[in-house]
């Protein structure tokens, strides 16, 4: 009773009096109900036409091929992508999606792997008073709070810390990862903390000791960005949606509009990359999310258009576990060039990145040795000198280009604030250009509604918050035990499972390789280093 009347007075108060009615514990619960009657509102609503098996990509393909109109074609297998499919089809939309080359293959899988609110935008927004970026960074952290409600299996927050050389600086960084934490309202992950300097070399030996004063940790998420694509594009087909990958957009379709007179998009002629075969998927509104290749399809509509985007390399490399800690991240504030480099475990290894600099548009984005060489340097700059950082220690790096929305004339790419825009055309191409794969969910419910108010859609309100993902249903922290009870999986085996699928781990296991071994009884790996196993039917993973 005494929660309920402390829900009430929150309703009343807002979410920002939420701390002062509650107390920790409350709080928790609080939060924990809100997701929870969120989960329920979302799903209650939704029947899933396709939830014990998805279609093949033939049957995919048939559907695109064979269906006389789409309420919504997507162009776009990334994050925003599959987001606005997922958002289109729960509103009861018939809904379409097709991309180039696989799901995730470009940007949306070359990211740091965190879900956060941008500290630096935080920062800049203070010190600028710009009100816009502040707004972002409140977004993301509400998205960042619902993410890791509806993907648990692929997501978890992980403390990041910040370390302090400088007596001044510690009153200053710790004022702002404050005024992060206070942001994030009641969805604070969880409170950031000061770390005195013996107490920082415990927890990061590695950090280089010679004038550190101590450290402060803050919380933000981290996920596999790869799989959470993959996830909630599996989600969008679950609900009914018709995907598939390796899909070319050759030209966009257009017809003349009985009452303007004006060419209106209509529709767009695909190609199957793999046969090579073309046919027309016509649909009531085109949605451009095709990222660094927003103007490219732009053009397709009117090559008269002038570009939004300007794209930026994003470079990350991958070292050996040892230069960091299991379950703690590094912050490097201010670099040489003052840029934010990340530090972060993942899969057993560290990455380490980002870059920020100008780049051209190109399907496979190469790393470059300069951008390598400025990301070692910097490791150097926070690691004790008993840690050699050398560049043989550099097991893979990616580039990922993000789209950010600037004004073409633009050359300076690290002061560009990494927003949305979502234009209409006069054709009625609705693009959705620019933001953070955090708040992919919320670009995609703001460009749908754009979509519909503009095309006199008849359709649902969004229903995304709060909607578990593929895999989201059936999992909890100890789901890898029984992966290695019931099926003879090794444990690091089972954690893998777990971690990728969720709940749909079972049906893998069901599949794994008999090792032919007393113990584990399957799970062949298919390197010995790695947790990867081989399987009887490869067609029946995504």
């Amino acid at each position: 009773m005494a929660f309920r009347k402390a829900l009430k007075r929150t309703a009343i108060l807002g979410g920002g009096a939420v701390a002062a009615v509650f107390g920790l514990s409350q709080l928790i619960e609080y939060r924990k109900t809100q997701a929870r009657l969120a989960h329920v509102a979302a799903e209650a609503e939704l029947k899933a036409p396709f939830a014990d098996e998805l279609p093949s990509r033939k049957a995919q393909l048939a559907a695109l091929e064979n269906t006389e109109e789409f309420d919504v074609l997507v162009v776009g297998g990334g994050a925003t992508g599959v987001g606005c499919a997922l958002d289109a089809v729960t509103r009861n939309l018939k809904t379409a999606l097709v991309e180039r080359n696989d799901f995730s293959s470009g940007t949306s899988s070359r990211s740091t792997k965190l879900i956060h609110g941008g500290v630096r935008y935080l920062q800049k927004a203070i010190m600028q008073l710009d009100y816009e970026q502040y707004m972002m960074v409140k977004e993301a952290l509400h998205e960042r709070a619902n993410l890791l409600e509806i993907a648990p299996h692929l997501s978890a927050p992980l403390p990041i810390m910040l370390p302090v050389y400088k007596w001044w600086q510690l009153p200053y960084y710790w004022a702002g990862i404050k005024m992060y934490d206070v942001v994030a309202g009641i969805q604070c992950l969880k409170s950031s903390y000061v770390l005195s300097k013996t107490k920082a070399l415990e927890l990061f030996p590695m950090l280089k000791k010679d004038k550190l004063v101590g450290a402060i940790v803050y919380y933000d998420g981290q996920h596999n960005d790869a799989r959470m694509n993959l996830a909630i594009g599996l989600t969008a087909a679950r609900y009914g949606a018709a995907v598939a990958n390796y899909t070319e957009v050759v030209h966009l379709l257009k017809a003349k509009d009985t009452q303007t007179g004006k060419e209106r998009v209509c529709g767009a002629r695909c190609r199957d990359v793999i046969t090579g075969k073309e046919f027309d998927v016509k649909a009531k509104v085109v949605i451009n999310a095709t990222g660094p290749f927003t103007d490219s399809l732009r053009k397709m509509d009117n090559q008269e258009t002038q570009n939004i985007c300007q794209p930026s390399a994003g470079v990350h490399i991958v070292i050996p576990g040892y230069y960091s800690p299991d379950n703690m991240g590094l912050l490097d504030p201010a670099t040489s060039d003052g840029r934010v480099i990340f530090f972060l475990p993942w899969e057993k290894m560290t990455i380490a990145g980002t870059t920020d600099t100008p780049t051209n548009v190109t399907a496979h984005p190469i790393p470059g040795e300069d951008d390598i060489n400025f990301i070692l340097n910097e490791v150097r700059n926070y690691l004790s000198p008993d840690v050699v950082v050398r560049r043989g220690d550099v097991l893979a790096a990616w580039s990922g280009i993000r789209p950010l929305v600037t004004d073409p004339n633009s050359k300076d790419t690290q002061s560009i604030c990494r927003n949305h825009i979502v234009s209409i055309s006069d054709s009625g191409l609705v693009t959705i250009a620019g933001g953070k794969w955090t708040t992919y969910r919320s670009m995609a419910e703001e460009t749908l509604d754009a979509a519909v108010k503009a095309h006199g859609l008849s359709a649902e309100t969004c229903k995304t918050v709060g909607l578990m993902l593929e895999g989201a249903k059936g999992w909890t922290p100890t789901l890898y035990i029984r992966l290695v009870q019931d099926y003879g999986l090794e444990n690091e085996v089972a954690q893998h499972l777990a971690a990728t699928y969720g709940g749909k781990a079972f049906d893998v296991a069901k599949i794994a390789q008999v090792t032919g071994q007393r113990w584990p009884i399957v799970g062949k790996r298919l390197v010995s280093e790695f947790p990867y196993i081989e399987l009887y039917f490869f067609s029946q993973l995504v």
